[in-house]
C-alpha cells in the first residue's frame, strides 16, 4: 500500500493527466520521475530524517527553466531538437532539497515575452475559471498560472520581467511574487533581460508562497547579482508572517494613475483598501515620479532590446520557426542604437536613485495587479500589453511585488491586489498579503 506522500504525488499526476488535455498547462508530465521521487521521500519519512519543508510537495516548473534529464522548450518550436539540460537549474535545486518533487514542465510563451499568455506555435493554455469561452491565462508564465489556478498542483515555478509572474497569477486566481533581483538565482534559467529577470514562486495561498521562498532564497555562484551582502535567512520569511498590517503605512495610487482600469476593478481595490484600513493600517495617497505608462514602455524597450541581443539569429530568419508576435517583439530591439541603450541605462540609474523617495512615508504601495479579468483570446492584439500596464514599473525600479487574488467579477473571473515593496523586502509583502488574505476568507475554486 503507498505512503501518504507517493498518494498525494500520484493523485496530483492523475488530476493532470486527466485534465490537461483541455488546460494545455503542462508540456510534459514527469510521471515516472515524480514518483520514484514520492518514494525515495517516503523513505524518508519512515525514517529519523528531518524533513524538508516542502516534503512532498508537488511542484510546476515553466518550461523555460532547466529539470534535469528534460528539454528546455522555452515554448517554442525552434527547440525542438535540443539536448536535455544536464542539471537542475539553482532554483529546481533547492526545490528538491526542500523535499518538493518536481510534476512536470508548464507551458509559456515563446521565450517568456508576452503578458496574454498566447502561444500561436504550441498552443495558448485555457483560463480555467471559464469553461465556455477560452480565455488568456496571463503570460508568460500561462501554464503555470493555469496548473495552479486549476488546482492540478499547490505550487509552481514562474518569471517575472514585466510582470510574467504576476498576470498569470492575476488572472488565474493564484498568489505569484515577483521577487527582488538578486535574492533567488538565476542559473539554469533561459534569459531575456539580465537587467530584468526574476523567478518566483506562484501558489494556491501566501503561506506556500513564503515557504517556497524560504527555500529558493540565497547566494547563486553562477549569478553574480545574488553577490549582494543583504543575506536573509529562511526563517526570516516566514517569522513575521502571521503578525498582521496594524500601524503599517500602505500607499495607494489616485484614480486618475489608473489606466484601463474596468469600474469592477476600481471598485474592488477601493474595497480592498477599506479593508487594510479595517486592519489598522493608514492608507494615503501616494505619487510616482512618472506615469505607469512611461515605466510601461521603458520596459518594452529594455525587454526587446536584451531579448534580440539573445535570440538574435532566430529574430533574424523569418523562417526559423519563431512565432511572429514574439519575433516581431524582440524586432523592435534591433533598431535601438547604442546611443539610445546608453539614454535608457542613465535613465534608470537616475529613476533607481529615487526609489527611496517614492516610499517615503509607506511601507508598502497598494495597487490592483491587472486593469481587467481575462479578456477572451479572439480578443487580443499582440501589438499591446494592457495586462502589463500596472506591473512592469515594479520590475523597472527593482522592487517586489506580490499578487493576491482580491474578488471575483460579475463574469465570475478572478481580480487581483498588487502589493509592492522596496528592493529585499519580499517578506513584508507576503506578511501584508497574508494579512488581506485572512481578511478577505478562502478564495472560490474555479468551475474547470
Amino acid at each position: 500500500m503507498a505512503g501518504p506522500v507517493v498518494e498525494i504525488v500520484k493523485q496530483t499526476l492523475d488530476a493532470i493527466e486527466h485534465r490537461n488535455g483541455n488546460l494545455n498547462a503542462f508540456v510534459k508530465v514527469m510521471r515516472d520521475g515524480a514518483l520514484a521521487e514520492a518514494e525515495q521521500l517516503e523513505r524518508k519519512t519512515e525514517g529519523a530524517v528531518e524533513l524538508g519543508p516542502l516534503h512532498g510537495v508537488p511542484i510546476a516548473v515553466k518550461d523555460i527553466i532547466d529539470v534535469a534529464g528534460e528539454v528546455t522548450g522555452c515554448g517554442s518550436l525552434t527547440r525542438r531538437g535540443a539536448a536535455p539540460a544536464v542539471h537542475d537549474a539553482h532554483v529546481v535545486a533547492k526545490l528538491r532539497e526542500a523535499g518538493a518533487v518536481i510534476a512536470g514542465k508548464t507551458n509559456t510563451v515563446e521565450y517568456a515575452l508576452g503578458g496574454y499568455g498566447t502561444n500561436v506555435t504550441i498552443g495558448t493554455p485555457r483560463n480555467p475559471w471559464d469553461l465556455r469561452t477560452h480565455r488568456v491565462p496571463g503570460g508568460s508564465s500561462s501554464g503555470s498560472g493555469v496548473a495552479v489556478g486549476a488546482g492540478l498542483v499547490p505550487a509552481a515555478l514562474g518569471t517575472d520581467t514585466g510582470g510574467s509572474v504576476r498576470i498569470p497569477s492575476a488572472l488565474c486566481g493564484c498568489v505569484g511574487l515577483k521577487t527582488s533581483i538578486g535574492f533567488v538565482g538565476r542559473t539554469g534559467v533561459a534569459p531575456l533581460s539580465v537587467r530584468l529577470d526574476t523567478v518566483g514562486p506562484m501558489a494556491r495561498d501566501v503561506r506556500t508562497t513564503a515557504t517556497m521562498l524560504s527555500v529558493m532564497i540565497g547566494p547563486d555562484p553562477e549569478d553574480r547579482s545574488t553577490g549582494h551582502d543583504r543575506h536573509i535567512r529562511p526563517q526570516d520569511v516566514l517569522d513575521r508572517l502571521e503578525d498582521g498590517v496594524a500601524g503599517m503605512r500602505l500607499g495607494r495610487l489616485d484614480d486618475r494613475e489608473l489606466p484601463l482600469a474596468s469600474d469592477e476593478v476600481r471598485a474592488d481595490y477601493r474595497h480592498a483598501l477599506g479593508m487594510f484600513e479595517e486592519l489598522g493600517a493608514r492608507v494615503a495617497v501616494c505619487k510616482l515620479p512618472e506615469r505607469l505608462e512611461g515605466y510601461q514602455s521603458a520596459v518594452g524597450k529594455i525587454a526587446s532590446l536584451e531579448g534580440y541581443g539573445v535570440y538574435k539569429e532566430l529574430v533574424d530568419n523569418p523562417h526559423s520557426g519563431l512565432a511572429e508576435p514574439v519575433r516581431q517583439r524582440m524586432l523592435a530591439g534591433k533598431g535601438i542604437t547604442a546611443a539610445q541603450i546608453e539614454e535608457l541605462d542613465a535613465r534608470r540609474r537616475r529613476d533607481l536613485g529615487a526609489v527611496q523617495s517614492i516610499f517615503e512615508g509607506f511601507d508598502a504601495i497598494v495597487l490592483p495587479t491587472v486593469p481587467f479579468p481575462a479578456m477572451p483570446v479572439v480578443e487580443v492584439d499582440e501589438t499591446t500589453a494592457p495586462y502589463a500596464a500596472y506591473t512592469r514599473w515594479v520590475n523597472y525600479l527593482d522592487v517586489a511585488g506580490l499578487a493576491v487574488p482580491s474578488a471575483l467579477s460579475k463574469a465570475g473571473l478572478p481580480m487581483s491586489l498588487q502589493i509592492v515593496v522596496r528592493r529585499f523586502d519580499d517578506p513584508l509583502a507576503l506578511r501584508i498579503g497574508r494579512a488581506f488574505e485572512k481578511a478577505r476568507g478562502e478564495f472560490p475554486r474555479p468551475p474547470a
